[in-house]
């Protein structure tokens, strides 16, 4: 363990040192004008880190006063340790051993809720909480993650420089802004990743397609994937699903793909996503249809029981393989931009409903490098945000409407053909009805308030009269009162 006098000597530290933890601090470390503190509840692992990287110059400690002491003031330390209880058990040692002014990072994937209780109870004490969104996985954290701190304009100045010397660079900006207060960070982070969650599974889905109905191989279809990543298609999960579908498994010599048990997990934020959606009221139907196909897939008894169930009563064939291929990234392209415009919009609602004052413009600026989701399209999402900030619908900017329009037929060839195929496409399928939702003229919701009206007097509001209406239904006649005229 390194020696500390009485001055302090780390501008930054790092409190948990699994491996994101432990490659932050790497990351840190090698960036001029940094020196990292790092702690860790089993010393074993802090000395691991400290004698195999002895070129980052760590400050170790043996106790968390011994990290404090070893601080410069304010004090600033990221905690990278399990969400939950142990993110709160860390937060309350920081708090006995910080001082006024001093700030405390939660860089996990905590519920924003979480970090909007943490903020305001750290926030009494006299110290700055910030929740900190990182995204990109092991690699981004050594190599430039994109980070969405929430928190203090106090707190961020002390903060921002660090943050943005480690983050992720795309056409010289750091993939680093200021969110907003308390939770905003975290809550953007969540979305961030249920659209990852409708990406991957769109993704998914056109690979079924293309496997599926078209016969084509893995490797046959890893070379489309390359394809499409030259084009407007072009992102970092296109990119790692061409790796994948190359993939040869050592031990039988079978396409990767096909030794995968064919059941995906989850680890909470997509569900996270669609349950704060359902309590704004947003409709996010392409992340719920992710989040819904994991745990269909998750579900073998069931499965196994309805394999024998009947599927469509004659077969389907396509008739020309390129038209087909052609026309499932079409689909996927304009699918991925409705998973988008969704999450603008639950982005848009939660700021409203907390209070942030989010620009949709940065977020999509540092969502360009660095995360799961980079993809060089999300330029045209700043861009149509710059041009329009109180844009109304991601997906009825100029850009976006004319992307759709064009790859309209074609996707709506895809959810008809796969549905006569009987191969599931319930991203592809929710998406193309969400779009059908938003530019109709007039929807069944109408009938939908007579229903609710006739059994539980729940009132309607007509086109004809302002105020809200009650029908006295009886039998072959009815009547109608104004219940509120306000």
């Amino acid at each position: 363990m390194a020696e500390h006098g009485s001055q302090a000597q780390a501008n930054i530290g790092v409190v948990g040192l699994a491996v994101m933890g432990s490659n932050l601090a790497r990351n840190l470390a090698s960036r001029e004008g940094n020196t990292v503190a790092v702690y860790n509840r089993s010393a074993e692992r802090t000395n691991v880190l400290v004698s195999e990287h002895p070129e980052a110059g760590f400050i170790s400690a043996a106790s968390i006063q011994e990290f404090a002491q070893s601080l410069h003031k304010p004090r600033t330390a990221i905690i990278m340790v399990k969400a939950g209880q142990a993110t709160d058990a860390v937060i309350d040692q920081l708090c006995d051993v910080f001082e006024a002014g001093d700030i405390i990072v939660d860089g996990g994937n905590a519920l924003f809720t979480d970090t909007i209780r943490r903020e305001k109870a750290v926030r009494e004490k006299g110290l700055n909480f910030v929740g900190a969104g990182i995204s990109g996985g092991e690699e981004g954290a050594l190599n430039g993650p994109s980070i969405m701190p929430g928190g203090s304009a106090e707190a961020y100045e002390t903060l921002g420089p660090i943050l943005s010397s480690i983050a992720a660079v795309v056409d010289g900006d750091p993939c680093v802004t200021h969110i907003g207060t308390d939770g905003a960070g975290h809550f953007v982070k969540m979305i961030h990743n249920g659209i990852e969650y409708a990406d991957m599974q769109l993704i998914a889905e056109a690979y079924d397609l293309l496997r599926t109905a078209a016969g084509m191989s893995p490797a046959e279809i890893a070379d489309v994937f390359a394809e499409w990543n030259k084009g407007e298609l072009e992102s970092y999960l296109i990119e790692i699903t061409a790796e994948v579908l190359r993939q040869v498994d050592a031990k039988t010599g079978k396409p990767f793909i096909d030794v995968v048990v064919d059941q995906a997990g989850s680890k909470g934020t997509g569900v996270w996503t669609v349950q704060t959606a359902l309590d704004l009221g947003v409709p996010v139907s392409g992340i719920a249809e992710a989040v819904f196909a994991r745990a269909v897939s998750s579900k073998p008894a069931q499965r196994a029981a309805a394999s024998a169930l009947p599927g469509p009563a004659s077969e389907w064939s396509i008739d020309n393989l390129d038209t087909f291929v052609e026309d499932v990234r079409r689909a996927l392209y304009a699918s991925k931009i409705v998973a988008y415009s969704q999450g603008f919009d639950a982005i848009v609602a939660g700021a409203e409903q907390y209070g942030w004052d989010i620009k949709k413009g940065e977020v999509a600026k540092i969502w360009r490098g660095g995360c799961i989701i980079r993809a060089a399209f999300l330029n045209r999402i700043t861009e149509a945000y710059a041009e329009d900030p109180s844009l109304v619908a991601l997906i009825t900017a100029p850009y976006f409407t004319e992307a759709v329009a064009g790859a309209q037929a074609s996707w709506r060839r895809v959810v008809a053909e796969s549905a006569l195929a009987g191969i599931p496409a319930p991203g592809f399928a929710s998406a193309l009805a969400y779009y059908d939702s938003l530019r109709a003229e007039r929807l069944p919701a109408a009938l939908v308030q007579g229903q609710r009206d006739f059994f539980g007097a729940h009132t309607y509001k007509r086109v004809d009269a302002e105020g809200t209406f009650h029908t006295l239904w009886s039998g072959d006649r009815s009547e109608v009162e104004a219940t509120d005229s306000h």
